[in-house]
Parts: C-alpha cells; sequence; structure tokens
C-alpha cells in the first residue's frame, strides 16, 4: 500500500490495489467454482455499494458546497471585517484575527483546507502591511485552521460516524467545547507572547469606538445567523447532519444573494469545486472499505487485535501507542486516508480498552488535525506555503508552539473525557 501511495498513484487506486494484492497473497479456501477474481469483484462491487449507499453521507457533497459558497462569494472577507475592531484592544491585538476567523469560518465549512486557505489568503498579507509578526501569523493559521476537522460541521466527523456507525449529531456537538477549548489556548498563549515581547505588533494602538464596532457586527451578524441555524437544529433535535447540511446551503445562498456577490460564474466554480471534492473523498472511502473488508476477510484485523490485546497494555498505554502511530502516519498520509484504512483495525481494539467509540472520534479527529501540520505531508503545511511564499522549514518552526498546544489538549481530553461527553449528554434525541 505505502509503495502504490508513494508512486503517486491516487489513493483510491492505492487502497484497491493493495486489497487486491492481499486476497492475491494469502491462501484463501474457496469452493471449487469460486476463483479468487471472482471474490475479488464481489467484494469490491459489495464495498462500492455498501459504502456510497448511505442517506448519512448526503450531508458531505452539502457542506462542502456550502463552505465554497461563503468562499467564492467573498463573505469570509466580511467576517474578517466584523472582527477587526472587536479585536483591537487585546493583548495580541489582530494576531488573534486568525484564532477567530478560523474558529467562525470553520463552523460553516467542514474543510480544514478551505478554512486555511479562506482566511490565509485575507489576513497574512494584511497583518503583514500592519507590522505584525509574520511568524506568529502564519502558526496561528496553521493550528487554527485545523480546526475546520474539530469544530462542526466536519467531513471527518461525517465520514468517521459513517464507519463507526456512531451517532454524527452527537460527534458534531461532541467537538464544540474541545474545538473551542483548543482556540482559546491558542489565543492564551498569542496573549503571552504579546506580553513578553511587544515587537510582535506594531506600537501605535488601533482605536476603535463602540459605535464603530456595532457598525461592524453587522458584518458578522448574518454568518453567526447560518452559524446557529445549522448547529442549533442538530442540537435541538430538529434537523438531521443531512438536512442542516442542506440548510446551510441555502442560507449561504440566500447570504450571496443578500450581499450582492452571486454570480453565475463564481456559482459554477463553487458547484465544480464541491463535485471534486466530493468525488475525491468518495472514491477514498470506496478504496477504503474494499481494503477494510479485505483486512477482515483474511483475517488481519482479528489476529492484530489478539496480538495487541495479549500485550496485556492498560488502556492508557494502549491509546499513547496508537498516538504515536498516528504521528507517524500523519507524516505519510492525509487525514481522510488516516482515517477510513485504520479504523476497522484500531477501532474494536480501542472499545475493548473500555474507551467509548464517540470519545475516541473526537481523539481520533485531534490525531488528524496534528497529521496537517506534520511534515512532510502536513497538507495545511503546503496550503500556507502556496499562500504566502514562505519556505516550508520556516512554516514548520512557526507551527511548532502550535503543535505542542495541541498535543496537551488531546492528553486533556484523555485525562477529562467528560470535555468531550458533556454536551453530547444534554442532546435532546
Amino acid at each position: 500500500m505505502f509503495l502504490l501511495l508513494l508512486s503517486g498513484l491516487w489513493i483510491g487506486f492505492s487502497l484497491m490495489g493493495a486489497g487486491v494484492m492481499g486476497m492475491l497473497m494469502f491462501k484463501l479456501n474457496l469452493p471449487p467454482t469460486i476463483s479468487v477474481w471472482d471474490k475479488i469483484g464481489g467484494l469490491l462491487a459489495n464495498s462500492i455499494w455498501n459504502s456510497t449507499n448511505s442517506w448519512s453521507l448526503t450531508a458531505l457533497p452539502l457542506f462542502i458546497l456550502m463552505g465554497e459558497i461563503l468562499y467564492r462569494t467573498q463573505i469570509s472577507t466580511r467576517l474578517l471585517n466584523g472582527l477587526q475592531p472587536w479585536l483591537a484592544g487585546i493583548p495580541g491585538r489582530l494576531l488573534h484575527i486568525n484564532v477567530v476567523a478560523c474558529s467562525l469560518f470553520a463552523a460553516v465549512s467542514g474543510s480544514s483546507a478551505a478554512t486555511t486557505a479562506t482566511v490565509g489568503k485575507i489576513t497574512l498579507d494584511e497583518l503583514s502591511k500592519r507590522g505584525y509578526d509574520r511568524s506568529i501569523a502564519i502558526g496561528s493559521l496553521a493550528g487554527a485552521g485545523t480546526l475546520g476537522f474539530l469544530i462542526p460541521p466536519s467531513l471527518i466527523m461525517i465520514i468517521y460516524g459513517i464507519l463507526s456507525d456512531t451517532s454524527i449529531g452527537k460527534l458534531f456537538i461532541a467537538g464544540v467545547i474541545p474545538g473551542l477549548c483548543l482556540a482559546s489556548a491558542y489565543a492564551a498563549y498569542i496573549m503571552v507572547r504579546a506580553m513578553m515581547d511587544p515587537n510582535v505588533m506594531p506600537k501605535e494602538e488601533e482605536s476603535h469606538t463602540f459605535k464603530e464596532k456595532i457598525a461592524a457586527s453587522r458584518e458578522l451578524f448574518p454568518v453567526l445567523l447560518l452559524i446557529i441555524v445549522v448547529l442549533g437544529g442538530i442540537y435541538m433535535g430538529i434537523t438531521t447532519p443531512t438536512e442542516a447540511a442542506a440548510i446551510g446551503v441555502v442560507g449561504a445562498l440566500i447570504l450571496a444573494v443578500w450581499f450582492k456577490n452571486l454570480t453565475v460564474e463564481n456559482f459554477r466554480e463553487a458547484v465544480l469545486s464541491a463535485v471534486k471534492t466530493t468525488s475525491m473523498i468518495s472514491f477514498i472511502i470506496v478504496g477504503a472499505a474494499f481494503l477494510s473488508q479485505v483486512v477482515g476477510f483474511v483475517g488481519i484485523a482479528r489476529a492484530l487485535s489478539l496480538y495487541i490485546t495479549g500485550l496485556g497494555l492498560s488502556p492508557y498505554v494502549l491509546i499513547f501507542v496508537i498516538a504515536i502511530m498516528y504521528l507517524f502516519l500523519g507524516m505519510i498520509l492525509d487525514g481522510i486516508s488516516i482515517v477510513v484504512m485504520t479504523l476497522p483495525i484500531v477501532l474494536p481494539i480501542v472499545v475493548a480498552a473500555g474507551f467509548h467509540p464517540l470519545w475516541f472520534g473526537i481523539f481520533l479527529v485531534f490525531m488528524v488535525e496534528l497529521s496537517q501540520i506534520t511534515p512532510p505531508v502536513g497538507f495545511s503545511i503546503f496550503v500556507i506555503e502556496g499562500i504566502s511564499g514562505e519556505k516550508v522549514g520556516d512554516i514548520l518552526k512557526a507551527t511548532f508552539p502550535f503543535f505542542v498546544i495541541m498535543i496537551l489538549m488531546v492528553i486533556a481530553i484523555t485525562a477529562f473525557p467528560d470535555i468531550v461527553f458533556y454536551l453530547p449528554n444534554q442532546m435532546v434525541d
């Protein structure tokens, strides 16, 4: 599988190819009338149908389309304009704009790459022009950009929910408090850095009257309303995640029309981009589902589970070993591939150790976030390199403090799982 991935072959084909090789390499006890190729064809057809014939999966293209519409109709720019006056009086001032803007945009996007690219295109050059430290601006963008996976709606959570048979609505709500805690930790770090080294921000104070702040809030209100409608419906049990996603797309279109930013061209671009992204993710899901079936069919998952169980590791040592494994995989694979490839093997082991699938979903999202800023395949690093023109080494150096903060947050949710469970336990079923 790694050889196929390193060859540059599409991830979906690589996963399918590894599954075919697995079937051919292992000695299978098949009836004389059924050949290995017949079994491979049957498993592949079954995987394609079962992994994509899901109503819950409909939320995936809808949330992607919602984010694309908001990005291409410049509504995200209005979001930043509305935030600017409110951040001027806080230590670090506009250095917080990446954290706040990424948190808000993540709540209407669901994509980490879209969040990083959208916010970065607007903030990086603007902060440099105003005299803010570029290293902190880049680091905070890389760290906060990954919030697209944790703050709902999250594409990774949708995929995890489908593959693990966990409530997507509960996953969404479970990510809210950890996501806000992580964003707060980033903001606290920026404040401490700004107080310790005032040179990271310009000398002159930017002052705004209360009237100016209220006027700027007009830019924020429509996006905040969209977030409340989409997530509030799920939390109150009024809408399913798929229905909420459909409402989100309609809401994004209404906002685009209201602000007079919607054109035939940018709507066409948004739809085409959403189709491409959805097709890519669906192809990976199909390939991973086939590989998962092969792993189960030839007995790899059971053998690995029995081996790890036989080691007699304590639950927390097991989670530590799994975390190290995910950090390593993050160096060579993208986040979605990590989830779909490892989940069929890892989840039964974790559940057998006494961990709840809902908690493990949030833990896994954190590990995927870390993979986004881990070299050499850290996708967010490449996105920032493309929009900033900085060297990868400089970006990694700027990102490291936020990487450490994320690891500390993983330790916190492991030690205090109620951070994850509090909101889902309050949900109306």
